[in-house]
């Protein structure tokens, strides 16, 4: 039987070393969706004018609106506790994953695995064709964390039921 994945997924303050959190936000089994702003620490001091262009998110109402690494973290364990969560830039979202539970001084108590673990051959020749079409179903105008991770979860459904269909 198939398990609909969890998604998340991470917005940052920049593409390179030095970025930090500025959002997550996930689409879990049943499509529901759960997002939060990241309040920087002290320490987070790096900006890209070009991601924050990207996601639209300007730092001050990070400082305002934010909630604390600790807070973040905290539901994140309460929700997603015990599963295994999937994220399309494994390598860039772990380290934005390490830093929030570092700076919050708790363990994450889910795991954080790459998406295309799960992606079958069949589903990738209408993986990025298929995302696009969603996004616009979806009207998704920005890159922010939960549009993303739904976006990233129904193209996961969309190309997994396609390329089953295909088998038969």
């Amino acid at each position: 039987m198939m398990t609909v994945p969890i998604i998340i997924d991470f917005e940052a303050s920049g593409f390179g070393q030095g970025s930090y959190p500025i959002e997550v936000g996930f689409s879990g089994r049943h499509g529901e969706g759960w997002c939060s702003l990241i309040r920087p620490e002290d320490e987070w001091r790096h900006w890209d004018t070009q991601a924050a262009n990207i996601h639209g998110i300007p730092r001050e109402v990070l400082v305002e609106r934010g909630n604390t690494p600790q807070f973040v973290a905290e539901q994140l364990n309460f929700f997603l506790g015990g599963r295994t969560v999937y994220t399309d830039g494994w390598g860039q979202d772990y380290v934005w994953m390490a830093l929030l539970f570092d700076a919050a001084q708790i363990t994450p108590k889910f795991k954080l695995n790459d998406l295309f673990e799960i992606i079958d051959d069949e589903q990738m020749p209408n993986w990025h064709v298929t995302k696009e079409q969603i996004a616009k179903e979806l009207c998704v105008a920005r890159h922010r964390a939960s549009s993303d991770a739904r976006v990233l979860q129904l193209t996961w459904l969309r190309t997994f039921d396609e390329a089953k269909k295909l088998a038969v």
